[in-house]
Order: C-alpha cells, then structure tokens, then sequence
C-alpha cells in the first residue's frame, strides 16, 4: 500500500484483453474503484454466460473504499456491479444517463434499493479525502462519457476513459480537449489512455460522416431498411429517427435491449421522436417498404437476437424479402467474426443486401485512431505513461507512441492485471507484489463455481461425446435385472454404430462376470475405463463414459 505521499494502481482488468476494465486507485485511507466491466465469454468457454473480475482485494479493503467512479455506460465497463455491490457499501458515480443504465441493471438484480447511485454533472469535483477526481466529458460510442482528471499526493493522472476526438461534432457530443488542457497545465504525473485503436492510422470517421452516408441510404433505397447498431449507441439512434422523419419514414424496433434504452433516453430527455415515426412491429404490414426502416438488436450475431430470428426465419413478426437493404451499424468485436459472417451469409441468401463496416462507412469507431492518441499525449505531457484497455500488443504499441510524443523510454510502462504500481512525489515509482486477478466465470446462478476441470468436461462432452451405461443389478443374488443398455448421446449415430455398440455391451458382461458381488464401485471404473480403451480402439474418439449400476 502506498504511503500518504503517493498512491498506488492496482489493475484488476482491462489491461491486456478488450473488456472487464476495472482499475483500483488507492492513496493511504482512502480507495476509488474506477469502472467495474465484464466480458463476454470465448467459444471455449462452454456455457459461461459472462467473465468477471476477481474482487477479493477489493473486498479485502473494502473499508477504504470511498466511492466506485463510472466512466461510461457500456458493459465493459458497468457489467460487473451486480456481482460486486452486494458486498460492500460504497456509492457509484457517473453522469446521469450512466446512472440509469446502471439503475435498471441493477433493478435485474433486485438491487437498486441498496445502492446509491450519483449522478455528477462535466466539470464537476469530487474530493475523497487524499484522491480528488474532476469529470471531463468525451466523445465516444455512448453518450455522456468521461475522462477523468484524479488529484493525488504524488501529483495528477489523467485517466482518459473510452474517447475519440471527433473533429466536427454532432449535437455537441465533444471531448472537452480545452478542459483537459486546463487541468495539465500545473503538470501531469501520468496518463492512463484507451489502447483500442492503436494500430488505426490517422483519425477516426466522425459521426458526421456517418450521418451522411446513412442520409444517401434513406435517400436512395428503394425498400425497406434494416439497421442493427450496438443499443446503447444513443446518438446513432437519434440520428436515424431524425433521418426517418426527414424521408417520410416509419421506424419500428425489435429487441428488449433497443426497447429499453429507447425508452430511458425519451423519458429522461435524451432522445426526440418525432410523433408518429416510432411505430409499433404490429404496424409494419400495413406500411409500404420504401417508408418502413426497422432497428434490431444482434450486431455481434447474437444467436437469440433479433437479427439472427430473422435470418434463420424465425422472428414471428418479420421476414426478409428481396430488396431489403440490412445496415450493420457497428464494429466486428474480435471473437464475433464467425458468428457475424453466418449471419450476413444468411442474409444474402433470403435475398437482402447487406452493408457493413468492411464495405461502407456506416459505423465510426468510438475508439480514438493514433492520431488522436497522439493529440491527447501532446496535450496532457505526462511525465509517466501506462496504456489501458487493450490487447498486449495494444498496450506495447501505445507505450512505443508516447515515447516517439515525448515521454522518457523507462517512463512509458506496460502494465498487466494483478501488477500494484506505485507513484511517490518525490517521483520514484516502485512495482508491488502482484494480487490474484484470475477471472471469475459466471454461469446462470452460479458464481465462481466453474473453474477449468468443469470446462475441460465441457469441452470432453462438446468434442467427443457421451456414453451412458444403465446396469440394474439384484442386490442379493448380484444376477443382472436389466440391461446392459448403452446410450450414445454425442458420440455416435446409435442406428448406424450399431454393432459397435453391441460389441461395447459384450465387453461390460465379461466385465461383470469377472467382478465379486456386490463390489459395484469397482464394476463401474472397470466398465469406465475398457469401453474408454475400446472406443479409442475402435472409433479413435475418447468419449465421457457414465456408468450407471443400480442394486436393488
């Protein structure tokens, strides 16, 4: 722990993985948890529903704990309240659109009577005791998203948050560049900047540019249009409903996630709809194609999603036809590829044409490209430099950056999860003894309780298959009652194997003449074991073989 003449990061996630961004800011009593993100699962990842961070050091301080500071609202970064806030009693803050995101996450939960919620306003100071943060509003894929500027004992960092720079903004969705300059000027002692986009030359599309070639689309298409677009991405949505109106358009909405959001930001002022251009999916057969634009969820090919019913032609209320024109408004999130491109595949086969990121402009990344990255470390002239929120490879490229802007080879550091830094103000750094930061799996209910031998079953079951054995034994005379049956579930088409199968239930009765009476755990490893060799044997395929005696 940092003395009161410093303070001390303690990353928990987001450095060196895209998601579950959580850093831990500690400076003597007092302890700020900046954002609390989750991350979607791999395809290893059989059945886990999302990943979190491991918050045992946190729980272990949690009586030092002065507030959890929220920089935007997108999963990765608000995701993993509901499994952290049950226990421990410290406010959230952020701006008031985040706060009702995070609001009606928790309200899922059953939480939201338990947890006060703050919400600040760009520009605003906090003070905590030695840590004091001041909000600085950016631009970004979301609205209401801040860079934060953080007062220590050991002099200011400057944590950027998820930001571009748009250079011709809309609606005044603008990082404050001005702001931020203002809180360097007395010196910056080090930068936490969004890694993302590093290897992005140049500048990032701005929204305008966006808005432009979705106006061409209203303009020219003659039927229906399809947009599917990340559903907190507000000032998108706000943008199409403007250009449905502006074209003479209907637009109707199908997904819980849009609905949802749709309606938070239209009670709270963040959105207009003009009247009679939000229609319900019961109206679209009485609307004609070329006035009709429909916005769904399942950007990432979501397989539940709207998109991804209506591709495989099982969304009850739409169906594609020919001359539809699907617009994939979002980026490809790395690991969603696959999914995606079956989706689109699917698309074009039911007869639509589809547009996406790779083929048009109509998504701009929230993320800022290297040339905004550059302006953000020509403004700020940290002495001390640590990336955040990317791969490994981001993170190295983003420190080589800051040196090529100015800041010294030894001053611009990679950091991973688990790896305590140190600052003093007398300008030494010092690197702590890690913490364990091993992700936690969530599954349905179950938290934590999915570790790797319950994930290599997973993967034994989903790669080969399994074996049922049913046994029915008499307990006193130890002679067989029923069965052998053997049940293929996985592993082989039980029609065409067979005489494989058959051959499996010989080798369990010469297994079952060999076995003294009433040893039935030793029959079922013996049972285990062979029809394990002989599946190898046979088939070259390692099956779960479950062998199931019963003696009555």
């Amino acid at each position: 722990m940092a003395n009161e003449a410093g303070f001390t990061l303690y990353p928990l996630g987001g450095l060196g993985e895209i998601g579950m961004n959580c850093m831990l800011i500690a400076s003597g009593e007092t302890m700020l948890l900046v954002d609390c993100g989750l991350m979607f699962p791999e395809e290893y990842l059989f059945g886990v529903d999302v990943v979190i961070p491991r918050f045992d050091f946190v729980l272990a301080n949690k009586d030092k704990l002065k507030g959890i500071i929220i920089t935007h609202g997108h999963e990765d970064h608000i995701g993993a309240l509901p499994w952290l806030l049950p226990y421990l009693d410290a406010p959230v803050y952020s701006s008031d659109f985040t706060c009702r995101l995070i609001e009606n996450k928790l309200r899922e939960h059953d939480l939201d009577r338990y947890v006060t919620l703050t919400s600040v306003r760009a520009g605003e100071r906090l003070d905590f005791g030695e840590l004091a943060v001041n909000f600085f509003p950016v631009c970004h894929s979301i609205i209401e998203g801040f860079a934060l500027g953080i007062e220590t004992p050991a002099g200011r960092i400057l944590h950027t948050g998820d930001f571009k720079i748009d250079r011709n903004p809309l609606d005044g969705h603008a990082t404050d560049m001005r702001a931020i300059a203002r809180f360097c000027e007395p010196g910056v002692n080090l930068l936490l900047s969004d890694s993302t986009n590093i290897e992005r030359d140049g500048f990032a599309l701005t929204e305008r540019e966006i808005k432009d070639t979705f106006d061409e689309l209203f303009r020219t298409s003659q039927g229906r249009i399809i947009i599917t677009l990340f559903s907190s991405h507000i000032q998108r949505l706000q943008e199409i409903f403007d250009l449905a109106h502006a074209h003479g358009r209907k637009v109707a909405v199908s997904g819980k996630s849009l609905s949802r959001n749709i309606e938070i930001s239209r009670d709270h002022g963040y959105m207009r709809i003009h009247p009679g251009v939000l229609v319900d999916l019961e109206a679209i057969p009485r609307i004609p194609h070329n006035e009709l634009v429909l916005i769904l969820t399942g950007s990432q090919g979501e397989p539940l999603s709207a998109l991804s019913r209506l591709a495989t032609g099982e969304h009850r209320q739409i169906r594609v036809e020919p001359g539809d024109l699907v617009v994939m408004s979002s980026r490809f999130i790395p690991g969603n590829v696959r999914a995606i491109t079956k989706v689109i595949n699917r698309l074009y086969k039911l007869g639509a044409e589809v547009l996406y990121e790779r083929v048009q402009n109509i998504h701009a990344s929230g993320h800022a490209h290297r040339e905004e990255l550059s302006l953000m470390l020509d403004t700020v002239k940290p002495k001390f430099f640590i990336p955040v929120h990317g791969e490994y490879r981001h993170l190295v490229k983003h420190c080589r950056l800051a040196v090529e802007r100015g800041v010294a080879q030894e001053r611009a550091i990679v950091v991973e999860d688990g790896q305590p830094i140190s600052f003093f103000a007398d300008g030494r750094i010092r690197l702590l003894d890690t913490i364990p930061v091993e992700s936690i799996y969530v599954d349905g209910k179950g938290v934590g309780d999915v570790g790797q031998t319950v994930l290599k079953e997973r993967q034994l079951l989903a790669g080969e298959g399994l074996v049922i054995v049913n046994l029915v034994l008499d307990e006193k005379t130890w002679e067989i009652t029923l069965g052998p049956d053997i049940l293929s579930k996985g592993f082989v088409f039980e029609q065409q194997y067979s005489h494989v199968l058959d051959d499996a239930k010989c080798i369990v009765l010469d297994i079952y003449e060999n076995i003294p009476p009433g040893q039935v755990d030793k029959l079922k490893d013996r049972i285990r074991s062979s029809l394990r060799r002989f599946f190898r044997k046979i088939l070259d395929r390692d099956p779960v073989v479950v062998p199931v005696v019963i003696s009555l």
